[in-house]
């Protein structure tokens, strides 16, 4: 029998925002490999293996979950969110770049979610309605001068943003300086939408000034938007206020 690996996106929390592809996938699977945390929101089922690993381990579990494929197994990579997005897909075909020739000829899936970005946008309005980016704060991979240039840029060019990676405690002080450096270059005014925890039990969404954000309000399971500076708040009487990026921007 032929091996495959699917990598599979979980969404945001609850088994309701998983896709019918992505439970497809996990139910045709005969073992499951992923980070801890994600793995436990797939439900057990019998006769089907489990292998969690921590994290920061993607590329050894990616060449674990591959090695097992590749010896005739159906194999599930489970990865919060969309696998695609800061996330384990890239991980996987890092590693079949870098493998044996018995990778390369893998069937290999890879089914989207919904990433965090989409479901704290979803919860607030439209704030990624008109042209944004996707940046990771973490400079595990990357050094934070890049992160900087990047943010610097991305508010010059007037993009709605969204942050991933945005604290942890091996990283303090990172999310206080891309505040710092998003001050310099936008008004104080755009909102900023802490989202932790979406589509789980204990999600909190905040929303707030530019000029008044902090790093000490998110964690890991946060993801940030900063709005543009086209980026508006309505207003509603007894009804949370919608935060949101036109569709059309004027010239800058």
């Amino acid at each position: 029998m032929s091996g495959k690996l699917y990598v599979v996106g979980l969404g945001p929390g609850e088994a309701r925002f998983l896709t019918p592809e992505a439970g497809a996938a996990l139910e045709a699977a005969e073992a499951l490999y992923g980070y801890v945390p994600y793995l436990a929101r797939v439900p057990e089922r019998a006769g089907q293996q489990r292998f969690a690993s921590d994290n920061r381990e993607e590329l050894a579990r990616a060449g674990a979950a591959l090695s097992h494929a590749a010896g005739g197994s159906r194999v599930a990579m489970v990865s919060g969110g969309d696998p695609g997005v800061f996330a384990m897909a890239a991980a996987v075909i890092e590693a079949i770049e870098a493998g044996p020739a018995e990778w390369r000829a893998l069937e290999v899936e890879i089914v989207p979610g919904i990433t965090a970005m989409l479901a704290v946008a979803a919860r607030t309005g439209a704030p990624l309605g008109h042209d944004f980016c996707a940046i990771s704060l973490s400079d595990n991979l990357k050094p934070f001068e890049v992160v900087e240039r990047r943010l610097r840029l991305a508010a010059q060019a007037g993009f709605a943003m969204a942050f991933y990676n945005p604290v942890s405690k091996a990283r303090p002080w990172q999310l206080d300086r891309a505040f710092e450096v998003l001050r310099e270059e936008l008004p104080g005014s755009v909102p900023v939408i802490f989202g932790r925890a979406v589509g789980r039990a204990d999600e909190r969404l905040r929303v707030l000034a530019l000029t008044h954000a902090r790093g000490h309000m998110a964690d890991m399971a946060t993801c940030i938007i900063v709005g543009s500076v086209e980026t508006r708040l309505v207003e509603r009487p007894g009804l949370p206020s919608l935060v949101y990026t036109p569709r059309s921007a004027g010239p800058r």
